[in-house]
């Protein structure tokens, strides 16, 4: 379960001893405008840029008990496709931190300044693959080609945050100036060290540097826009940065005595964490029967940790309610299961309990999610470690489990923590392993439709879909607090999605949402109006119904950054269509097959006693491919679109002959 919980505790350990917070505001204010920025018409380092950055300035506060970031920007319009960079959206995460101190302000190619006075609202931003955050929005008045558009606000970080000190250089525009400072965190109680990594620094850009008042900084020019791309790695990992690694203990330069170390530490919190052998022995008794076989023992103990209250997917409570609860964290696995709650790391440091009570062979281990970043051993940044896993041995074999993950099912890890390197702990420090994989196959959204083409080439009828493995787990995580409207909308949409044209699509009935255990299956009414075309005494009926998701991937020529999935999947549609009574089927294509090893596409058009039987099975089994690879990842769904356009052949009947 993805957490900072053995961050947060070492980072306790440090506020514990802290008496009076050195919380100095930076303040950041509008900068005098110069007639050469006024006058500006273009950039020849980033010749057709519709705006570019003219300076930004981010002065990091680590001090204190709460992080503060403050951030000004400074951007120049170019042509009028820039004007849109007047919509501002400054991201943050619910939980994490709250902006404040908005200043903004417009100034217009003749020098008149133009103030926003107006209210900054909330919105929430949804991103490629899923990824959620909220952003301070608001729009900038009397913006027009010239103009010099400038604002700065406060970034208040959530308590026990500066672990996650970091510098992100590049933006989506071009950045002609950019100035970054940190004033790290300090205590006169404890030790408190500080190293920093880089990657992917701009050309002719000095290394962060620390002054004798311990700030660090760094100046940077030319920093080139970043491109953004469908399907590619973290932009986090992709642009430069500066990653801050706070510690209590004094760093360490060998890899191999680093891990050792903080592998010995983490394992000896585990073990403090999870040693209630007798009370865990007792837990099980009532769990599972002597007769059991070890999967199924296994599975029940599965099944019963993640009915226990979880934390970490709970709605946010308002400050009222958390004062009325004053819910006192549990300190170990007793203390969760006799409560009956906990985040997503404690209930699944409470399942290795249990599975060893058992008898089984098991072990902790911490993980780094894939999400934002990839891990590196060399980083020796142990922060980076911050989701946990249990490794089960189920007959010879290790079995990876994370039931504090919210509908994950048995066997199975959420995506982020799928094939990521983790430090399998024990006593000795612990050995490196890599998480499983789950194989396309497991992961799918399979489609079957029982239709009717009548005369005038509307396609009407059942659908049934089904998601299996993680498509099914996301959809119920991200949807976990909607209501029955939501859920039904939610779906409706992605059929529509699915379909090139126009279609009316109608949920019947709403698949179980709360279940784990079982795939999510969704059945609805289609109509897809126009589907056929006529052609001279012909129709003509496209095989790809549900292709609209590959229609436009990988059209573009040229690719910047590798290719990222996250995680393997399949894509099967299995359509039955009956036609009018008199129409006949003339011709179907050729069934195709291409087995590029890691995607594989098969399509089958059959003449079934008069019905026609479509059979569409697509499996990417990858995850990571360099952009070396590009070419032929797009020549393979070149020729699926292609396939997809493939048309069988129709004769209607003597009465419906001329429509």
């Amino acid at each position: 379960m993805s957490t900072r919980w053995g961050s947060k505790l070492l980072l306790f350990a440090i506020f514990a001893f802290l008496i009076t917070p050195l919380s100095t505001l930076w303040s950041v204010s509008f900068q005098p405008v110069s007639p050469d920025e006024l006058k500006m018409t273009s950039e020849p380092k980033a010749p057709g840029a519709p705006a570019i950055i003219l300076f930004r300035q981010v002065d990091r506060d680590d001090r204190g008990l709460t992080a503060h970031e403050d951030v000004y920007f400074r951007i120049k319009i170019l042509t009028e496709e820039g004007r849109k960079y007047a919509d501002i959206e400054i991201p943050f995460f619910k939980g994490q931190g709250n902006i404040v101190n908005i200043h903004a302000r417009t100034i217009k190619p003749d020098g008149t300044v133009v103030d926003f006075n107006g209210k900054a609202f909330d919105k929430s931003i949804v991103k490629a693959r899923g990824v959620k955050y909220m952003a301070k929005t608001f729009t900038l008045p009397d913006v027009q080609v010239g103009s010099v558009l400038e604002y700065y606000y406060t970034e208040n970080l959530a308590e026990y945050l500066i672990i996650d000190s970091h510098w992100i250089l590049s933006n989506e525009l071009f950045t002609k100036k950019a100035k970054f400072t940190l004033k790290p965190y300090t205590s006169d109680s404890l030790p408190v060290n500080l190293r920093w990594t880089w990657n992917f620094l701009p050309p002719g850009t000095t290394p962060p540097a620390q002054a004798p008042n311990r700030v660090v900084s760094l100046d940077a020019a030319d920093i080139p826009a970043f491109q953004t791309e469908d399907y590619m790695p973290p932009e986090n990992e992709l642009k430069p940065r500066v990653d801050f690694i706070y510690s209590e203990d004094s760093f360490e330069s060998d890899a191999n005595k680093y891990w050792k170390k903080f592998g010995k530490k983490r394992n000896d919190q585990l073990e403090t964490f999870i040693g209630k052998r007798k009370a865990m022995e007792q837990a099980v008794a009532s769990v599972v029967s002597p007769g059991d076989s070890p999967e199924v023992k296994l599975q029940k103990i599965y099944a019963r940790v993640q009915q226990i209250r979880n934390t970490s997917y709970e709605q946010e409570k308002t400050e009222q309610e958390q004062k009325r609860d004053k819910e006192k964290e549990p300190t170990n696995v007793e203390a969760i299961w006799k409560k009956q709650y906990g985040n997503g790391a404690e209930l699944t440091w409470l399942f290795l309990a249990l599975a060893r009570a058992a008898g089984f062979e098991a072990s902790g281990m911490w993980v780094a999610d894939r999400r934002n970043y990839f891990f590196h051993t060399n980083s020796l940044d142990g922060g980076r470690l911050d989701a946990n896993v249990v490794v089960v041995k189920v007959n010879g074999k290790d079995v990876f489990f994370d039931p504090g993950a919210e509908f994950i099912p048995f066997g199975m890890l959420p995506w982020v923590e799928t094939s990521v390197q983790g430090l399998k702990l024990d006593k000795d420090g612990g050995t490196w392993a890599l998480t499983s994989l789950p194989a396309c196959s497991e992961s799918a959204i399979q489609r079957k439709a029982e239709l009717k083409l009548n005369d005038t080439g509307e396609l009407e009828g059942k659908l049934v879909v089904t998601y299996t493995g993680l498509e099914a787990s996301q959809r119920r995580v991200d949807q976990r607090f909607s209501d029955d409207a939501d859920h039904k909308k939610f779906l409706e949409d992605e059929v529509k999605e699915a379909i090139p044209i126009g279609s009316e699509v109608e949920l019947t009935k709403q698949p179980d949402w709360k279940n784990s255990t079982s795939p999510l299956v969704a059945e609805y009414t289609l109509k897809v109006p126009g589907w056929i075309s006529a052609a001279g005494r012909r129709a003509l009926l496209p095989v790809g119904l549900f292709s609209a998701p590959e229609k436009h991937l990988f059209d573009h020529a040229n690719r910047v950054h590798p290719i990222y999935f996250e995680f393997p999947f399949q894509r099967s549609d299995d359509i039955t269509i009956d036609l009018p009574l008199g129409w006949q089927i003339s011709s179907v294509p050729e069934p195709q097959k291409l087995d590029a090893k890691a995607i594989t596409y098969n399509l089958e058009a059959k003449n079934e006693k008069g019905a026609l039987h479509l059979n569409r099975v697509l499996n990417v089994d990858v995850v990571l491919l360099p952009k070396e690879n590009y070419d032929t990842l797009r020549k393979i769904f070149q020729v699926v679109r292609t396939v997809d356009e493939e048309q069988v052949t129709l004769s209607p009947g003597a009465s419906t002959g001329g429509n």
